[in-house]
């Protein structure tokens, strides 16, 4: 998923630039464009456009792959991201006039993107929403595992299709696949004593190995022979990965997570993400101080008590600290239930607090505690020693997202709802681990402009 996105705005900020320059031809003449490109505030002009166009399109879900499934979400799309951009760039011109290339570019700039952009983005849905362009995936296996790998890669289909299923009904082999068939019969096209066969008669380039017990069943010979000769082979897990942009609690083991790749943080990429932590945190905190006077004198209109709410939490390491907030609940508001979940019309809240939450507003403070190193910009949301010492025994691998520091957002908070039981923290951590095994600079960017449209948008509060 990440190669695809970081594929499409590559090749759309090269179309920019493209686009950009085109203008100035048509526009401004050759001659001029020479004189222009020669100048040092060109380069500065057009790293200003990409950057705008690239977030205006972000912005208006361009690249959100999920959604712009036919040509007409894709149109509709680029033109909101034309428009935002044409608002945001007149809007950068007018603070800073010297950033215009020429009078008029910019309409023409942003007609010959628009063509360009949607052009680029139909031809990659074809692309992969064709099945001749799609990977086609055999399942190895036969039960209810199986059964819901089949689903992903019957439903995924800009990237993988499902060719069938092979079975492991043969002698010496697993008795629950035998008996237990939890797929439709048409779609098992062979089985593991000749896998290599029905690779070929599925036409299949990708095995995914759901088996409910591999343990003196697992078919390795043939499995082998399939690798040997140029099929991709993967488990189902790390199938479910690829697919999801999350982690299948349900059939990880310790022994996969030590011999998957990722889970791995070099030295210079801590540094150099706590020192974008801390730059960050200190634009972010003399952007947002002159508003916190208005703020705190808002709250103390709307409701008795502090304008500050400290909570402990639970951060790097499973060592506790104290997070700030502005307080959005009555001062009492967990006076006689102790701790527990928030939950949708909570009548805990205060009516500026709702508003506070669902802008987000109430967590500038946790901009502090990023500066001081409680936190990260990015990482997995800290969460209260009572739930987690609950959730600990409840949900396997929960402590591991506490390997490393807590996020101000992270990737369940732009990808799943807000939580509130103990469903809702499961499938938060299939995302929280997803982002440890991947952590990497161009995952924590998409977080960060995905947060973006989070905030504005209002979405997930509670």
């Amino acid at each position: 998923m990440l190669i695809r996105l970081a594929l499409l705005i590559l090749i759309d900020a090269v179309l920019a630039v493209t686009a950009l320059y085109s203008a100035m031809l048509v526009r401004l003449g050759e001659s001029e464009v020479e004189e222009i490109l020669h100048n040092v505030q060109a380069l500065y002009t057009t790293v200003v456009f990409v950057v705008v166009i690239l977030f205006s399109s972000n912005l208006m879900e361009v690249y959100d792959l999920d959604k712009n499934t036919r040509k007409r979400e894709i149109i509709i799309n680029v033109l909101f991201g034309m428009t935002t951009s044409f608002f945001l760039l007149s809007l950068v011109y007018y603070v800073n006039p010297g950033v215009i290339l020429g009078r008029g570019v910019l309409i023409i700039t942003l007609g010959i993107y628009a063509i360009l952009q949607t052009c680029w983005h139909v031809l990659y849905l074809i692309s992969h929403t064709d099945q001749r362009f799609s990977r086609r995936v055999l399942v190895l296996g036969t039960g209810q595992h199986a059964a819901q790998i089949g689903d992903l890669a019957a439903s995924n289909n800009r990237n993988f299709s499902l060719a069938g299923y092979a079975s492991c009904n043969s002698s010496g082999v697993n008795d629950n696949e035998r008996v237990n068939l939890s797929v439709p019969q048409d779609l098992v096209v062979g089985n593991a004593d000749d896998l290599m066969g029905a690779t070929i008669q599925a036409n299949a380039d990708t095995i995914v190995v759901a088996l409910s017990e591999r343990r003196g069943v697992f078919p390795l010979r043939d499995v082998l022979m399939c690798k040997m000769n140029g099929i991709n082979v993967m488990d189902a897990p790390t199938f479910y990965e690829l697919v999801q942009g999350k982690l299948m609690l349900e059939s990880i083991t310790p022994s996969w997570i030590i011999f998957s790749t990722g889970f791995r943080r070099t030295n210079v990429f801590s540094v150099c993400k706590r020192g974008i932590d801390i730059f960050l945190a200190v634009v972010g905190l003399l952007l947002t101080l002159p508003f916190f006077p208005i703020i705190a004198f808002a709250i103390k209109l709307d409701s008795r008590g502090p304008v500050f709410f400290k909570q402990l939490r639970v951060g790097n390491k499973e060592k506790n600290f104290m997070l700030y907030k502005f307080r959005t609940m009555r001062q009492d508001a967990e006076a006689d239930t102790g701790a527990i979940w928030s939950s949708k019309d909570d009548p805990r809240i205060t009516k500026l607090g709702k508003f506070l939450r669902n802008s987000r507003i109430d967590e500038l403070p946790q901009l502090y505690n990023v500066l001081i190193g409680n936190m990260s910009f990015v990482g997995p949301r800290p969460e209260r020693p009572e739930f987690v010492e609950k959730l600990k025994q409840v949900i396997p691998y929960y402590s591991k997202r506490h390997f490393i520091k807590p996020g101000l957002t992270g990737w369940a908070q732009v990808r799943y709802s807000y939580g509130s039981s103990v469903e809702d923290a499961i499938e938060k951590l299939r995302y929280d681990l997803y982002y440890i095994k991947n952590i990497c600079p161009s995952l924590d960017t998409l977080i960060f402009f995905e947060t973006i449209k989070v905030v504005l948008f209002g979405r997930g509060g509670r």
